[in-house]
């Protein structure tokens, strides 16, 4: 599993990236400043937990499995429920996706959650 975060993580991190840099250089001045904070906010919430993702199959190597890799599983729900509605909501002004977003900031939260649970039974 731990090869599966980590390849998750990178994959989620290169594709943070590319879509920051494609915010600053191709949707600046294109997107309204609202719809341009919320692109960022996807990206930068998207790269913080493909980061978590690393850190997951580090701690999965370390012999954290079970509550560790269901962590893992709500840090890609995460990114594809809140980072992906953000970035759609930005590039398609479609409002309901605006429902979807807090359904992945609670999955990012539910992450955070088990990964204290597995730090405190050790």
């Amino acid at each position: 599993m731990e090869r599966l975060w980590l390849g998750i993580g990178s994959a989620a991190a290169f594709l943070g990236v590319a879509a920051g840099a494609f915010a600053a250089h191709e949707l600046r001045g294109r997107l309204s400043d609202a719809a341009l904070g919320a692109f960022e906010t996807a990206t930068r919430y998207q790269v913080y937990h493909a980061l978590a993702l690393v850190l997951v199959s580090l701690l999965v190597t370390r012999g954290s499995v079970g509550l560790t890799n269901l962590a893992g599983g709500l840090f890609v729900a995460g990114i594809i429920l809140f980072s992906g509605s953000l970035y759609l909501l930005a590039l398609s002004n479609v409002k309901w996706l605006g429902a979807v977003t807090p359904l992945g900031g609670l999955c990012f939260l539910a992450g955070w959650a088990l990964l204290l649970l597995s730090a405190m039974r050790g």
